[in-house]
């Protein structure tokens, strides 16, 4: 009799296993591609995308497949003719950890499948409140935690295009000015996948006094969604990398927020990257992220070097 400690939600494949997963799937990417794809200080060859986004790629084709036979099915059914809404994909994990990149990757091999699919990217950064709010409120200091975006207008734009809304419009962020941007919108047009990728976009409900669940939850809105994990060790390291080329980069530019810190000496730059990241980053990932990386349905574990080393998928 197996014991019952063998026992998991997920099914775990290391990385020569997941790798086989891909079976037959083109590679429909270029080195120059992952040129234009990558972020700063990330390690992304076509190894990996061959070993870890190919699979990966394959499996969510599967799972859409799936949604559109349901689609057709339940109109036939209905005896309706209801237009199809986007299949959302969530992306979750720490700041720093690379989800933006691997949302763009994802997001340029989804969209060529063989149906060339129309897929939208939205990131969750433009949803957070203007900087005059958050200083009003006292949560500059807590930029990137939950209570820090506006999850009202972000839950609205969600339910327009899950209930067949054709356009929808999103705010957009400035990383130069650390700030939404004003009178800028994001337009989003009766896209076949919508990507969402946030670090919290897998938080729960809130909660009222009493109990009682008062909203609806971002994740509601997913058919299926994505945690990017690594040791908290890796991706402090790689935000301090970050950091220290941003300072000789875009902290130069003349509008940008971060100004005061361009051109620092490296070692003054790790204290400042070490500060923020022990009084921000650090406390949100173990209060609010990590918590909510059990509600993914896939999570991707990387390693040293932000290569994937194994992955978990729930199981159905």
């Amino acid at each position: 009799m197996e014991r019952k400690d063998n026992f998991t939600p997920y099914i775990k494949h290391d990385r020569a296993e997941w790798a086989e997963l891909r079976s037959s799937t083109p590679m429909t990417v270029t080195e120059e591609d992952l040129k234009e794809l990558k972020g700063l200080n990330e390690v992304l060859n076509l190894d990996e995308v061959e070993d870890i986004y190919l699979p990966l790629s394959r499996l969510l084709y599967l799972h859409a497949k799936a949604s559109r036979e349901l689609y057709e099915s339940r109109n036939e059914f209905l005896k309706s003719n209801v237009k199809k809404v986007p299949y959302v994909i969530g992306i979750a994990g720490s700041v720093a950890v690379g989800k933006s990149t691997f949302a763009r990757v994802l997001q340029t091999l989804i969209s060529r499948w063989p149906s060339s699919p129309k897929v939208e990217l939205l990131t969750t950064d433009g949803f957070l409140y203007p900087n005059a709010v958050l200083k009003d409120r006292g949560l500059m200091n807590k930029k990137g935690f939950p209570e820090s975006y506006n999850i009202g207008k972000l839950l609205h734009v969600l339910t327009e295009l899950k209930s067949g809304v054709q356009e929808v419009a999103a705010p957009v962020y400035s990383h130069i000015t650390y700030d939404i941007v004003p009178g800028e919108m994001q337009r989003i047009e009766s896209p076949d996948i919508l990507i969402v990728e946030g670090i919290n976009v897998l938080q729960p409900p809130k909660v009222s006094e009493g109990n009682q669940v008062n909203q609806l939850a971002v994740s509601d809105f997913f058919d299926f969604s994505l945690y990017v994990d690594a040791a908290e060790r890796n991706i402090f390291h790689w935000y301090v990398e970050r950091f220290k080329i941003l300072k000789d980069t875009a902290f130069r530019h003349k509008d940008s927020y971060f100004r005061k810190y361009a051109g620092v000496e490296d070692e003054e730059a790790f204290e400042i990257a070490k500060d923020i990241w022990d009084r921000i980053n650090k406390v949100n990932l173990y209060e609010n992220i990590l918590p909510t990386r059990y509600r993914a349905d896939l999570i991707l574990y990387k390693g040293d070097n932000h290569h994937v080393d194994h992955i978990m998928v729930r199981k159905i």
